[in-house]
């Protein structure tokens, strides 16, 4: 009886699962975004991180009336509720400076320049991805697989939606393409980026200008002290000029946009030394602007 042909390497689902093919899967998580990236023509991102746990005002509205209309709720619940509609501030507010972002990019050429890019998954990844559709732009999502199943949200641009195995390879995305980084209020994983970032820039493992933006003095002074951090030498003072603390979202959206401008706008040449794709209305509408 002839032998049967084994499966090619590449198509071995056993052996691409297995410890040995780790390597490949790595190597995988690094080429096929790269692949898409460049087919969706993305050259640059502002990296939206926050709370996975934050709610749309309506939603957060909505729960806090059903437990009113419950007999005898719990107080621990209600104040749950409570504090969630104080912090679905933070959501819209995120769906609103991706918003501004996403119009303005879309307005220069070659458009959608700078695209917004989330973790994918609810909250403050959502309410980013979301104001990005409501302008009518792209916007990445980079979801990660966890134990606790984290779907994508529904915001997502269909092909920029990613689903990645290793936390380092999703990193090296967000910091690689990020051309700005809103930082709104969030737990360990927001401290855990934001000050993985700073520390990059700090040491100048990130060279290219970034600017950052950390949402809402009120709530960041009260988690974290960086005047204080300065003051027992801990860090230079001159590290505190390395992000701003902005209040509003018209505040945060012109720094954002005034930085891009600045930094960004004369560069012609894109992510993996690739020229922008511009359409002939866009050359035209180029041509007009230098005139």
């Amino acid at each position: 009886m002839a032998l049967q042909k084994a499966p090619k390497a590449y198509s071995d689902e056993k052996f691409l699962k297995s410890p040995a093919a780790r390597s490949l899967r790595i190597v995988a998580e690094y080429m096929e975004p790269q692949y898409r990236f460049r087919k969706e023509n993305v050259r640059d991102t502002v990296v939206f991180y926050g709370s996975a746990r934050l709610l749309p005002k309506a939603a957060a509205n909505k729960n806090l009336r059903e437990l009113k209309k419950m007999k005898n709720p719990s107080k621990d619940r209600l104040m749950d509720a409570q504090i969630d509609l104080e912090m679905s501030r933070y959501y819209e507010d995120t769906v609103e400076l991706s918003r501004l972002i996403t119009e303005w990019s879309i307005k220069q050429v070659p458009g959608n320049r700078f695209v917004v890019c989330s973790g994918g998954g609810p909250g403050i990844m959502e309410a980013s991805n979301r104001g990005a559709k409501k302008a009518g732009g792209k916007s990445i999502g980079l979801n990660i697989s966890l134990p606790f199943e984290q779907n994508p949200n529904p915001y997502i641009t269909p092909a920029l939606n990613f689903e990645f195995h290793y936390f380092f390879m999703r990193k090296f995305w967000f910091a690689y393409l990020a051309k700005a980084l809103i930082i709104m209020p969030g737990g360990f994983g927001t401290m855990d980026e934001l000050f993985e970032l700073l520390t990059l820039i700090q040491t100048k493992k990130i060279r290219k200008k970034m600017p950052i933006v950390v949402y809402d003095k009120k709530f960041w002074e009260k988690v974290i002290n960086f005047e204080e951090l300065a003051n027992k030498r801990l860090i230079d003072k001159e590290d505190l000029k390395l992000f701003l603390i902005a209040d509003t979202v018209d505040e945060a959206f012109h720094y954002v946009k005034n930085d891009l401008m600045k930094h960004y706008m004369q560069q012609p040449v894109s992510l993996f030394n690739q020229q922008a794709k511009i359409t002939p209305k866009q050359k035209k509408k180029l041509i007009k602007k230098e005139a």
